[in-house]
Parts: structure tokens; sequence; C-alpha cells
């Protein structure tokens, strides 16, 4: 919105020329990350207190940490504090006519928006399950794949237009068209190395991608300022993917694949980063709200859908290492459960409890402890994942 204002004011004189240093991506990212960190500090006492005033705390499970029950009645559903900083800063600062940020934005609401009806069954009808998983998981699913039906087309082609082209293409070949080297799997840390997905297993791999993102930050986040620093971290990493890709000359000399218009998702990384860094100063510990599956749901989906347009799903589960052994420590601990109760009548457990967080929690490690150590080992990783830049 305001490049676009201070593009139509250069036009109308010389003397706002100086209005050109909004055409620097990296100055408007800046500017994002900003703008999202001081609406996510200036609103925050204001929806937390509105928050305690419709009652809407946090529920806690009965065969959840005993250690946790103080936090019965924490105000949830905080990441609408999140969403609502990153759609206005990245509304003010994007490129409007960018198709990227705009897939990523509305892939993130819809995905909030599960996260609501979710979150407001739990504080409304008083039910800590919250949505049916098989609910959850449907609407999760026609999200995930009307994306990935058009990341797979929008990814190799330059506008809509061509993207609507190259569709109906599809359609008329009786669904078998090759895709550019680009919308492959890339392998880190090995060069120009690229395996072709095809229409539908791009498909699967980026509903996969979103849709196991958006569990897998949800499932981490059961700890104060637990999920948000990752996803703050993995965001910003993201963002320098975003802005070689982006680049001719940068993703030339990186061997990486150019993907006009990927460089803008920079700006909601940035959005992203800045209204975490806001929500973490209310939620570190001890919390005064939770985000809740409105935030943790679509924080997790923004990252798949982001990773994905810069083709760098591989790198992301890199990179958000905590979210993918969280995610596996429930899938194992669940699986191992229901495979000994049924041969020896009686389940077992791998874990002491899961997520994997809890059972650090379950060994003796404080609360604070699994936090900074998770946050320490994500930084790490991310590091990792940055260094596919140039080790290639």
């Amino acid at each position: 919105m305001l490049l676009s204002l201070a593009q139509w004011l250069q036009t109308l004189s010389p003397e706002f020329g100086y209005f050109r240093v909004f055409q620097y991506l990296t100055f408007r990212a800046v500017m994002a990350a900003v703008t999202a960190l001081l609406i996510g500090l200036a609103a925050g006492p204001f929806v937390i207190a509105r928050l305690r005033e419709l009652k809407i705390g946090q529920p806690i499970r009965g065969y959840g940490m005993e250690s946790h029950l103080v936090k019965s009645g924490t105000p949830t559903m905080g990441g609408v504090l999140i969403l609502l900083s990153i759609a206005i800063s990245t509304l003010l600062w994007m490129d409007l006519s960018n198709r990227f940020v705009w897939i990523v934005l509305l892939v993130t609401l819809a995905f909030g928006a599960i996260g609501w009806a979710d979150d407001w069954r739990k504080v409304v009808h008083k039910d800590p399950e919250g949505m049916r998983s098989r609910e959850k998981y449907f609407w999760q699913s026609v999200i995930g794949l009307l994306a990935a039906l058009y990341l797979v087309f929008s990814i190799s082609e330059n506008s809509n237009l061509r993207v609507l082209e190259l569709f109906f293409n599809w359609v008329r070949s009786g669904f078998d068209v090759n895709l550019p080297p680009k919308a492959g799997l890339l392998l880190p840390f090995i060069k120009e190395v690229s395996y072709p997905l095809g229409v539908f297993g791009f498909v699967v791999l980026t509903y996969l991608v979103i849709v196991g993102s958006s569990n897998a930050v949800n499932l981490t986040d059961g700890l104060d300022g637990l999920a948000i620093m990752p996803v703050v971290l993995v965001g910003s990493a993201l963002g320098v993917f975003a802005y070689v890709t982006g680049s001719a000359v940068y993703s030339k000399y990186l061997f990486f694949p150019h993907i006009p218009g990927s460089g803008e998702l920079m700006i909601f990384c940035a959005a992203m980063a800045g209204s975490g860094l806001a929500f973490l100063w209310f939620n570190t510990h001890p919390a005064q709200v939770f985000m809740g599956d409105v935030g943790a749901l679509a924080l997790g989906a923004a990252l798949g859908t982001i990773a994905v347009i810069v083709r760098q799903e591989i790198v992301l589960a890199i990179m958000g290492g905590i979210f993918v052994v969280e995610a596996l420590s429930v899938m194992f601990q669940v699986s191992y459960f229901k495979y000994t109760r049924k041969k020896f009548g009686q389940g077992r457990r791998l874990l002491k409890m899961a997520p994997l967080h809890h059972h650090f929690e379950k060994s003796g490690w404080k609360e604070t402890q699994v936090v900074v150590r998770f946050w320490i080992i994500t930084m790490l990783l991310c590091l990792v994942g940055l260094s596919t830049l140039k080790l290639r």
C-alpha cells in the first residue's frame, strides 16, 4: 500500500524522489518488522484485557502436566494479536500486486480461522479437546490442497494469466504436463540437483508440508514461549531464502532457482518476526496470554507455504527440527501405545509424556530450561539451514 503511494507521489513531482527508498525490498522488510512489533506491543495489553473480560481462558486437559494447572484461566486465542499485526504490517509494506504474498496471507488467515473455531469450542463450550481431529483435518486438507493446486502452476509461471494457461493445458493434455526444474524437489548441500515431482507429486508434497508444519507448530505450543521463538527464527531464515530466490543475480550465483516475485515474501517473513517478538513479550514465562490454535495453526501453515514457494521444503524440516521432533514424538508415542495394548493387553509408552517437551518436564527439567534449550537448538538448526545457501 505504502509502496503504491510512494510511486504515485514520485510521478507528481521530482521533489518526492526520496520516496524511491520504498522500492528497496530490504528497507520495506525492516519497516514491516518494526511496524508489526509496534502494533503488537501497543495492542497487546488491550487484547489481553479484552480476552479476560470475555473470560476466554485456557482450559487444562485432565491428563496434562499437574504443574500446568496454575495456568488454567490464562487468556488464550492471543494468536489473534499475531495475525492482526502480520496482516496490517504486510498490507502496508508489500507490493499489492504480488501473488505469492497474497497466497501466503490467505492460507495463514484461513488456517487461523480453523484455529479460531477450535479455540472457540474450547473456551465457550468448555471442551478441552475443541474441534474433533477429523473435522479439523478435513478443513486443513481443503485449504492445503487448494493452495497446492495454485502453487504448482504459480511457481512454474510468471503471471496469473500464464498460470491459468498452464492449468488448462494440463487439463487438455490428460493431466500430463512436464513442469520446469524449479518446481522439482531441491536437495540441500547439492549443487543444481532437482528431482522432478510432476503435478501430482508437487501437490501431495505441498499438502503434506503445509498441513504437517501447521500441526507440528500446534503440538509444539505447549509451554510459555516455546513455539513462538522458533517460528520467529525459522521465518526469518526463510525470508533470506525468499530474497535469494527472488533475485536473478543472487539465485544464479548461489545456484538456486529464480522465482520472480518470491522476494516479496521477505516482507511477510519480517512482519511475522516482528509480530512474534511482540507476542513473546506477553507470552514469556509466566505467560500473560497463550496464542492458542488460532495462532499456532496459522503460523505453521505460513512457514510451510513459504518453504514451498522458495523450494526449501527439506531445509524447513532441518531448521524446524524442533517442530518435526515434537510431532514425531506424538506419532511414535500413540503408535507404540496402541501396538503394545493390542499385543500385550496393556499399552506401554516410549516417553514419560508426549509431546517431547513434556517428557523433559517429567524428567526434572524446569519449564524455562526446556524452552530456552529448544530455542538454542533451533538457532543452531537455522544456521545449518542458512549454510546451504553457500555449501552446495
